[in-house]
């Protein structure tokens, strides 16, 4: 059975953005079937300097655009938008904060690149993106990106997975059944390890690897 799930990212996490490419193909293969949330690393981490010398405030003028295309074309053309714009900063290292940027995404999701302009024109998408940050975080106690909300987003929420590369379609679904049937056992609660590899990104410094 398909499983619906709430995807929560801001788009300046390249880890996030990683998973965010695992699950259009876990959705490419009918195994879920995905809404798009925010989530904004410049709050949760609000006058941290590693928030500054990360650039999250950077964030915000997607994240307002997430809303505004949310709020015109639904939740899928968010998907198209956060996959074109994840694609423009960590895949060819553009400028989050560049208009121009967030108006090429638009195009390529299929959408009116006048959006992210009308976004920033309106305090009402910041605020949305701050209540909508504010009520995760309130519900679920996250964190930090990727946040995944199994039943559409209204069940248990978890963070990660957090990978390097986008696995094989036999190993997408794999990961997936396994990270959903953790999220549901509520005597679990958190295992980690230390980051082996960079994501498989232009902008990591590590790249793709070369065809085998």
């Amino acid at each position: 059975m398909t499983e619906r799930i709430r995807f929560h990212f801001d788009t300046l996490c390249p880890w996030c953005y990683q998973t965010s490419r695992w699950i259009h193909r876990l959705v490419e293969l009918g195994e879920v079937e995905a809404d798009w949330g925010v989530f904004s690393l410049a709050i949760v981490n609000d006058g941290s300097e590693e928030s500054r010398r990360k650039g999250h405030a950077k964030a915000a003028r997607s994240l307002r655009t997430v809303v505004a295309v949310r709020e015109a074309e639904g939740s899928a053309a968010v998907g198209r938008f956060y996959a074109a714009i994840g694609a423009a900063i960590h895949q060819r290292g553009e400028d989050a904060d560049d208009p121009e940027v967030v108006a090429g995404a638009l195009r390529e999701a299929g959408l009116d690149p006048a959006l992210g302009d009308k976004a920033m024109a309106d305090n009402a998408t910041w605020e949305a993106v701050q209540a909508e940050h504010a009520a995760l975080v309130e519900r679920t106690r996250s964190f930090g990106v990727p946040t995944i909300v199994l039943d559409g987003g209204d069940g248990p929420a978890i963070f990660g997975p957090v990978i390097s590369e986008v696995p094989s379609d036999d190993d997408a679904v794999e990961l997936f059944r396994h990270v959903a049937w953790l999220t549901r056992y509520e005597n679990f609660s958190e295992l980690k390890r230390d980051r082996t590899m960079m994501p498989d990104l232009e902008t990591s410094g590590a790249g793709p690897r070369p065809p085998a």
